[in-house]
């Protein structure tokens, strides 16, 4: 089968293509013909060697994608051939909250990815995708929709009429937006650059700031809230955003963190005590969840927004095009 490796004992590895055996499930595993592949931005650092220990010198790389069963190991029930799944991130992660086993095992980081012809997975990590979504639009939903989904569904346990801060137009922002409109809430929405904005705002941001021309976005929130503060800020930037996060949020307020894109210095935590903010951090979620979301995702007929599709071919074109950061939504190979 076709596919790629990421190669390297130490700092940035290469991409390249390779053909390997086809693989084989074993008991309680599928064997995938996988579609579609996404990236995210974890995928630019395991390639560039900033991802932590644990990432093994040769790997298959992009934790994300969507096919069809093609064949069921011994005792796999519930699923049959020909079914559109999406694997899970974290495939030992069933259900409940996340343990240090749980996330032991993440697909393109720890053990081998998707960006290959064919995957075997684990029968209950292999999830069904919402009927009306291309393979390229499933291949989305593993880590950035699913992240959005257990920070507003999950942790910050979101209600209608809440008031949401979403940071850039990256494939979790971008969700966590459509996610936040579906279920009633009010979107704040920061973005530097002009046309992002106006696509934003055409998903239904309620109000779309320039962080670039008024830097001081966080003095803005406090305005459009009448000084009260966002009851949620889903927060992607890391320690280069997390002060105007404090003040962004209301007294008893709630801030997910899922990135540190920004990069900046340490934060001083003094907001966090005085204001009674709830900062927690997460990662991805749990098959549960995202069987939860799936169906959410089918019942109101959503679709992922998808910035770009490249051949098999062009995946480190993906790469790059992800590294330049000119991108809104997601970026797909297909395979």
């Amino acid at each position: 089968m076709r596919a790629y490796h990421l190669t390297g004992s130490a700092g940035r590895k290469d991409l390249k293509p390779v053909d390997l055996p086809e693989p084989v499930p074993g008991r309680g595993e599928v064997l995938v013909r996988v579609r579609a592949a996404s990236l995210n931005y974890r995928d630019l650092l395991v390639a560039d060697g900033h991802y932590g220990s644990g990432i093994p010198d040769t790997l298959i790389p992009l934790s994300d994608g969507a096919g069809e069963v093609m064949a069921l190991g011994e005792g796999v029930g519930g699923l049959a051939v020909g079914d559109r799944v999406a694997g899970a991130f974290y495939p030992d992660w069933i259900s409940g909250p996340i343990t240090a086993a749980a996330r032991r095992r993440g697909l393109g980081g720890s053990i081998d990815g998707v960006l290959a012809e064919y995957v075997v997975l684990p029968a209950h990590a292999a999830i069904p995708v919402p009927e009306h979504l291309s393979f390229e639009e499933a291949a989305t939903l593993p880590c950035a929709a699913l992240t959005a989904w257990n920070a507003l569904t999950e942790v910050a346990r979101l209600r209608p009429g809440e008031t949401v801060v979403l940071q850039g137009s990256g494939g979790v922002s971008v969700m966590a937006l459509q996610f936040a409109k579906l279920m009633g809430a009010r979107v704040i929405h920061t973005s530097g650059s002009a046309e992002k904005r106006e696509r934003l705002a055409a998903l239904g941001a309620d109000h779309v700031l320039d962080h670039t021309a008024e830097p001081g976005w966080d003095r803005a929130v406090l305005d459009l809230t009448d000084g009260v503060g966002a009851d949620l800020v889903i927060e992607v930037g890391g320690p280069g955003t997390l002060e105007k996060s404090f003040r962004a949020v209301r007294v008893g307020g709630a801030i997910v963190s899922i990135g540190f894109v920004a990069g900046g210095s340490a934060i001083d935590p003094r907001a966090i005590i005085s204001r009674c903010i709830r900062l927690t951090g997460i990662t991805v979620g749990s098959c549960d969840m995202f069987r939860a979301m799936n169906r959410a995702i089918g019942q109101n007929g959503m679709r992922p927004v998808v910035d770009r599709v490249y051949a098999f071919e062009e995946a480190a074109e993906a790469y790059e095009r992800l590294r330049s950061g000119g991108h809104f939504g997601k970026l797909v190979v297909a395979i």
